[in-house]
């Protein structure tokens, strides 16, 4: 029986070695660590530099992942591209490699009408047996998915197949707007790092899916939402909040460089390296400022 998609899915970060070749020995600690820390799966998306990744190295990794999820959750890869043919490709070999699911971005290197998008997802779902969870990244690249788009979606292919993950601006309206054109049916995920997971929790999500990094405080500030209890909620969210904003100045690089450093602070990458080229880097403050919030995250956790 298929494990249920929900929860705390942590966006799995790519760890590159010096020569610039996938680490899978730190991707294996890093999905260790995310077990251990109290995730129930995980994901590839935008934040694992897929884009950046050749069709090769995209493939491996999916099935690397595949093999290291153990039965210990879900696993959703990450099959966005700029063609369907494309998605279409990667979602069979996600399938293939034992992912619950699959997640989507639409094309971005052109500005494709409604009906284009729509058609793009209509054939991802079809080719696979999996769910599909239609993201909109938005928010930091590409452009938002109209909402009569999700709307027919899921009234296509029904909300055991259809989920999503909304991150258009505003990105909390924007979630409230899908719940109720879909009259509560669609089930959605927060994506916005932990920045607006508070709020999207009280608007009804079944889940959340941010990046690695700021795991522990997340799955806290999760179990802190699903009990109500409101002091612990502001007490882990506030460091939380503090810590996405610094990564949120500088978009796409600002998430990826704060994620390396942490990620390797920790012990889990042996480097902090990105995937070339990018147009952000930590100074020496920011890396300060970071280490003093995550100092409060920590006692926040207790």
């Amino acid at each position: 029986m298929s494990k249920p998609i929900h929860g705390v899915l942590p966006i799995a970060h790519t760890p590159f070695l010096e020569d610039d070749s996938i680490d899978f020995a730190s991707l294996r600690k890093q999905i260790d660590w995310a077990f251990a820390s109290g995730a129930d799966g995980f994901a590839t998306g935008m934040v694992s530099e897929l884009l950046r990744l050749t069709f090769h190295e995209r493939q491996q990794l999916t099935e690397q992942l595949g093999e290291m999820v153990q039965d210990r959750g879900v696993f959703v890869a990450g099959v966005g591209a700029e063609s369907t043919k494309q998605a279409i490709q990667y979602a069979q070999i996600a399938e293939k490699a034992g992912a619950a699911a699959v997640m989507a971005i639409p094309p971005l290197s052109t500005r494709a009408p409604a009906a284009a998008v729509q058609n793009y997802f209509v054939a991802l779902a079809e080719s696979i047996s999996i769910p599909v969870i239609v993201q909109d990244a938005s928010g930091y690249v590409g452009q938002p998915i109209p909402l009569h788009v999700s709307v027919d979606l899921l009234k296509r292919f029904g909300n055991e197949k259809i989920l999503f993950k909304p991150e258009a601006a505003p990105i909390s309206p924007n979630l409230s707007l899908l719940r109720d054109a879909t009259s509560g049916m669609a089930r959605i995920f927060d994506g916005s790092g932990g920045v607006c997971l508070v709020d999207c929790a009280r608007r009804g999500i079944v889940g959340t899916m941010p990046g690695m990094e700021f795991l522990p405080g997340i799955v806290a500030l999760w179990k802190a939402l699903q009990q109500q209890d409101e002091e612990a909620i502001y007490r882990l969210y506030f460091p939380i909040c503090a810590l996405v904003s610094l990564q949120l100045q500088a978009g796409l690089d600002g998430f990826l460089a704060v994620e390396k450093y942490v990620m390797h602070q920790k012990g889990l990458f042996a480097t902090d390296l990105r995937r070339q080229p990018y147009g952000w880097s930590l100074d020496h403050e920011t890396r300060a400022e970071i280490d003093r919030l995550l100092k409060r995250l920590d006692d926040a956790i207790g």
